[in-house]
């Protein structure tokens, strides 16, 4: 350790007492710092190699890079979703209050310069600027802070639970290649395009019965397109939002099961609220057909309407909004819409925010055969 390294310890230990009693992790800072792709403040090594993850005043986390048994905290997620809120930002607290703390890395190029900056969730809520600028670098803040009426108190984060160890950074995400970009910009709507922009895994998993099996099940047989979609990429989850789970699969959460089930508490609510409820269920006729979700509920469904199941326009089901009218276009084709942004409707929001690039964050995790 440093000098440098050295004084901030003794200024944080001055202000917070000592660690806790538990050993932290250890933190290997060349891994952490070489998938960063940046070097991080003296100080906040300093104190996180010492004292390890911490609640602070019961009103704020500083996250530090572990490994947990309990599960209950990822510090890749963590930082790979908090860069995500404007450019230049880099994620390692938060509040009780859902605030998130940042540095900003553009602000210099020697990291122990970067002043804090915290998003106020409150102040985003409001459709107000949400970025508090306190203008000083990690120890002056977190003095601020404490004069602001932060209790000087420390604790080991309960989100560390059970045996820690060195947290091991994930593969970074692949470079987009010269096909993605040429996918991406196209305008295509076919399955063609598709598997161009996001290839498709070696083996996807469809389940284990099969398609004469599911179509007795449900008394109908399914569109052509979507049954070409799950046998190229089958079950998994589009930019960790939109779920398109087994057809083939037997559980309660696969297409057979959900048909079941959802239509079953859709009847009910509409039955109580029919004003916000307004559609048929399936097999009523033209009653929606359910075969794909989102992790907040929203459901995306055929209308079984038309002559045939290749003719059934797809309509979303939003679980925080109103009805909304069916969408336009093929299935594969409003898939390609919505991952390049064109398609933006209640449970389908937009993926990339303005500053992004969409192939740094859209892609495709396959499911197999786990549990619900």
């Amino acid at each position: 350790m440093n000098d440098q390294e050295k004084a901030a310890l003794a200024a944080f230990a001055e202000l917070f007492g000592p660690p806790p009693a538990a050993p932290a992790p250890p933190v290997d800072w060349d891994a952490v710092e070489e998938w960063l792709g940046l070097r991080l403040p003296a100080d906040y090594k300093a104190i996180a190699s010492a004292y390890g993850p911490l609640d602070i005043g019961e009103r704020l986390w500083l996250h530090t890079p572990f490994a947990g048994d309990a599960r209950l905290f990822d510090y890749g997620s963590f930082v790979e979703e908090g860069r995500r809120d404007a450019p230049g930002v880099l994620p390692f607290g938060e509040t009780r209050m859902s605030d998130t703390l940042y540095w900003d890395t553009t602000a210099s190029d020697d990291p122990d310069e970067w002043p804090v900056v915290v998003h106020v969730k409150d102040l985003a809520s409001a459709r107000k600027d949400p970025w508090l600028r306190p203008g000083t670098t990690l120890l002056p803040t977190l003095t601020g802070f404490v004069s602001d009426g932060l209790r000087p108190h420390l604790a080991r984060s309960g989100m560390a639970g059970g045996e820690l160890s060195a947290w091991t950074p994930p593969p970074r995400r692949p470079e987009p290649t010269p096909e993605q970009r040429a996918a991406l910009a196209s305008g295509g709507t076919g399955l063609d395009t598709l598997t161009a922009l996001i290839p498709p895994p070696p083996e996807p998993y469809l389940g284990s019965e099969s398609w004469e099996w599911l179509y007795e099940r449900l008394g109908t047989r399914l569109p052509t397109e979507y049954v070409r979609l799950m046998e190229t990429y089958g079950a998994g989850e589009w930019t960790q939002w939109l779920r398109f789970r087994a057809p083939l699969g037997t559980r309660r959460y696969d297409l057979a099961g959900t048909e079941q089930w959802y239509g079953a508490a859709y009847r009910g609510m509409r039955a109580d609220y029919p004003q916000y409820h307004p559609l048929a269920v399936w097999p009523e006729p033209g009653g929606f057909l359910p075969f794909a979700d989102s992790i907040d509920g929203d459901q995306l469904c055929w209308l079984t309407e038309g002559a045939t199941p290749d003719d059934w326009p797809l309509i979303v089901i939003p679980r925080h909004a109103g009805q909304g009218p069916p969408l336009t276009g093929t299935l594969t084709g409003a898939l390609l819409a919505w991952l390049r942004g064109e398609l933006r409707t209640e449970g389908l929001p937009g993926l990339a925010r303005a500053h992004e690039d969409p192939l740094d964050v859209i892609g495709f995790e396959a499911y197999g055969p786990t549990p619900d």
